[in-house]
């Protein structure tokens, strides 16, 4: 059983109990009344009403215990209020009934946009890539044989409904001793993957710790390693070393592939996608965090099959060594190369300006906004693309990141005119 109904079919079988309480008070009062005008024995009819009370007050004891826990598992320990009140129920009913929109990605982007998309629905999936070998991860992941748990930490940071003392700390990096450079919440997960044995199970126990809103899935469960081979035939191994090694090389990435070649995805994520009314993929790195998904054996035919629409969200600036001198053509054709012509629907672009300072900064480093080509959108449109522009730039301490409220409108918007159309 799905866990996010339990908690309605106890309330609602304690309700069911109370209602059987009131049947037989009134079975024990008719009798009752009955009795003032006949000689029969009241014993059945005394114990029917003590029973009908008793089971009144029993199931509005426990209905109550159970909505006051549901706040509790939602993250609002502490004083009890209105607003509280308010925003479970609305959780609960309007939430919950939201699209059912499947993310597939990985990085920051990803984890960006999901902030902002659990406050327009509670049927998430985010599908997040376990290719990642580098930082705290990668060392992680050579010490204890595990899978990369961070880009998956900050999808379940991003969907959780926790305290913000307990986010602080899930987010802390330690900067002295031998754990210096690693993540706190990294070892949260490292511990539970060594206490079940499983790292599937792992992030499961620990989104339910954190009441996460939805489903966080590893890609895969298999570990893997990513290669991308180069336009001028270098081959480089390793999700960390790609933007690195190819930044000294100076050419564009041509495909890229994992090892070993076979790798399979969750079931659950398969019957997401499936059931998606929406399927997003992005915003993160397009080779190291969005197409390392598209690799795993059998997904992109599952996408494709899938009748939720496909939309490919571009970064807003380009990554160096990785994506350098990219359009949004570039992008898709990347999309479109490691799955197939007819792969997408939509894809999302941002036309908001980003001010000078901020360009200055990133243009350091060699990063650029990554803009429409002057014949991309009607490229993309022959290729049964629609563009879908916007003004989708949120700047904090000089980072640029996408405006994820807007952004999830957006995405939100596409649902339901899905929805609507399989209605009619």
């Amino acid at each position: 059983m799905d866990k996010k109904y339990r908690p309605r079919l106890i309330i609602l079988g304690w309700i069911s109990l109370g209602v059987l309480g009131i049947f037989l008070l009134l079975i024990g009062l008719s009798s009752f009344v009955y009795e003032l005008f006949t000689n029969y024995r009241m014993g059945i009819k005394i114990i029917f009403s003590i029973i009908g009370i008793t089971l009144i007050v029993f199931s509005i004891k426990k209905s109550f215990f159970e909505i006051i826990n549901g706040v509790k598992k939602n993250g609002l320990n502490g004083n009890i209020n209105r607003n509280d009140i308010s925003n479970m129920i609305y959780r609960e009913r309007v939430l919950s009934k939201g699209p059912k929109v499947v993310v597939i990605g990985g990085g920051t982007g990803l984890s960006v946009l999901l902030r902002g998309l659990k406050e327009s629905t509670s049927n998430i999936t985010a599908i997040v890539t376990v290719a990642d070998d580098g930082g705290g991860s990668g060392i992680l992941r050579e010490d204890l044989g595990m899978l990369p748990p961070g880009d998956i930490r900050s999808c379940i940071l991003a969907l959780a409904n926790t305290e913000p003392t307990m986010e602080k700390l899930l987010q802390y990096r330690f900067d002295e001793g031998l754990l210096k450079g690693q993540n706190f919440g990294n070892l949260f997960i490292a511990a539970m993957n060594e206490i079940y044995g499983s790292f599937e199970m792992a992030i499961k126990e620990t989104s339910n710790v954190l009441a996460v809103t939805g489903k966080v899935l590893p890609m895969t469960l298999e570990d893997v390693t990513l290669y991308a081979v180069l336009e001028n035939g270098h081959t480089i191994k390793g999700e960390s070393e790609i933007p690195l090694k190819n930044k000294e090389l100076s050419s564009r990435i041509k495909r890229i592939y994992m090892e070993p070649m076979v790798s399979y995805p969750l079931t659950e994520a398969v019957e997401a996608i499936e059931d998606a009314d929406l399927i997003v993929l992005g915003p993160g790195s397009l080779y190291t965090s969005v197409i390392p998904n598209l690799l795993v054996n059998n997904i992109v035919d599952t996408i494709y099959r899938a009748e939720g629409p496909k939309v490919y969200i571009t970064n807003v600036m380009t990554q160096p060594g990785e994506t350098d001198s990219y359009t949004v053509l570039d992008h898709v054709e990347g999309i479109v190369t490691h799955s197939r012509e007819d792969f997408l629907d939509y894809v999302i672009v941002n036309i908001e300006e980003i001010p000078k300072e901020t360009l200055t900064k990133y243009a350091s480093d060699g990063s650029e906004p990554v803009i429409l080509g002057g014949d991309d959108e009607e490229i993309l449109n022959s290729k049964g693309i629609q563009v879908i522009k916007g003004n989708l730039i949120d700047i904090k301490k000089d980072y640029i990141r996408h405006d994820s409220i807007e952004l999830s409108k957006m995405l939100i918007d596409i649902a339901k005119n899905k929805v609507s159309k399989i209605q009619i």
